[in-house]
């Protein structure tokens, strides 16, 4: 079991820790019932605000050697482009450019679920290369 969080931390900052983790623990489950390369086990670790996933390099098209390669970047954000005034912070998810060693901004949603069946589908091998 899960140690207290010490009595000097604020609420939110202890709530917020229970969120970060329901989101990673949401994120591995689906992560289990993804369309490509079912057979490897990805990881997503915690990083500032956000989760970024790496996984085995199954196609070698990235990693020749099969190494383990960014996948997936998902981070909070600003309510996205068109959302009503006022409306909930949503999440960025970002793609991994190998070729220049950057983040890449592809799309933001105010559901996390989306971005998560987006990341799993992948129809267009952005994330899962």
């Amino acid at each position: 079991m899960k140690p207290e969080p010490c009595a000097t931390e604020e609420p939110a900052a202890r709530a917020g820790g229970r969120v970060r983790d329901l989101v990673q623990h949401r994120l591995e489950r689906a992560l289990r019932q993804r369309v490509r390369y079912r057979y490897v086990r990805p990881r997503v670790l915690r990083e500032g605000q956000g989760f970024r996933i790496e996984s085995p390099c199954c196609s070698r098209n990235v990693d020749p050697g099969g190494g383990t390669i960014d996948i997936a970047w998902l981070e909070p954000c600003e309510a996205p482009a068109g959302a009503v005034p006022g409306a909930a912070p949503g999440w960025r998810l970002c793609q991994r450019d190998h070729a220049n060693g950057r983040w890449v901004a592809c799309v933001e949603h105010a559901s996390l679920d989306a971005l998560i069946d987006l990341l799993c589908l992948d129809p267009e091998r952005k994330f899962w290369p």
